[in-house]
């Protein structure tokens, strides 16, 4: 069985949302080390990897390992009825995950539990050219202005600049960052490196700066990238993403 709880819901309300915006069945593990996903779309186009460690719930009890499957929908549903300063509490009740909310009242949501067999990606594997830390929104505003021109965009990186752009049929936007420069908080790439990834994916990563102003980028040419937010002991929420090779 498992119990854990957190006295203030907010940081679940933050960050499933997300998770469910980019896969619609997932498989959490809970275990003495806390609660965790590691997921791919339908697609294999993206990888949710996410961990909340068990130091950042007020109550953590886990005998042994709970593999957790559910309707990411049907779990967020329960989740946006978090209000400001409810307690949340997820237990596990005759192969069931029964959530308890308690504020004003106590509510009481019971998730059945599915039986999802899906391989966790090989994505230790990975090795990046380059990676790039800066404050998120940064990221954000580059997202939002290339979604006005294209559907993708491209990042490139070298030893001492960092850009995104992206160009439509008659436009095209374009951010560029030098060491040193405001915003662009560590680089670090051997030579230069140049990717193409898609915006339908990137717009719903991005909502991840709700949880820390900071973004960490790992990149190759025509590789993945993995796009990390980490607020230190709470979260850890990190994407991979496939590029979209050009022809």
């Amino acid at each position: 069985m498992f119990k854990i709880v957190m006295n203030n819901g907010e940081l679940l309300k933050k960050s499933i949302p997300i998770i469910a915006d980019i896969i619609d069945e997932g498989v959490f593990q809970i275990n003495q080390n806390g609660m965790s996903l590691l997921c791919p779309d339908r697609t294999m186009v993206a990888v949710v990897d996410m961990t909340i460690p068990s130091s950042a719930f007020d109550e953590f009890t886990a005998d042994g390992t709970h593999n957790i499957g559910v309707n990411m929908s049907s779990f967020v549903d329960v989740i946006k009825r978090i209000k400001p300063n409810d307690k949340v509490t997820l237990q596990s009740k005759d192969n069931r995950v029964l959530i308890t909310l308690e504020g004003r009242g106590k509510r009481k949501f019971m998730l059945s539990l599915l039986d999802i067999q899906n391989e966790k990606p090989p994505i230790d594997q990975l090795k990046f050219a380059g990676s790039v830390q800066l404050n998120s929104e940064i990221l954000e505003d580059s997202i939002a202005d290339a979604d006005i021109i294209s559907d993708s965009l491209v990042i490139q990186a070298a030893p001492d600049i960092f850009r995104i752009s992206t160009k439509g049929d008659t436009s095209s936007a374009e951010l560029e960052l030098k060491k040193g420069d405001e915003g662009l908080i560590s680089m670090e790439a051997a030579d230069s490196i140049r990717a193409r990834y898609p915006l339908e994916y990137l717009k719903k990563m991005i909502k991840a700066s709700k949880i820390t102003d900071k973004v960490t980028i790992e990149f190759g040419n025509d590789y993945p990238m993995r796009l990390g937010f980490t607020d230190t002991d709470k979260i850890s929420m990190r994407f991979i993403l496939a590029p979209r090779v050009e022809d």
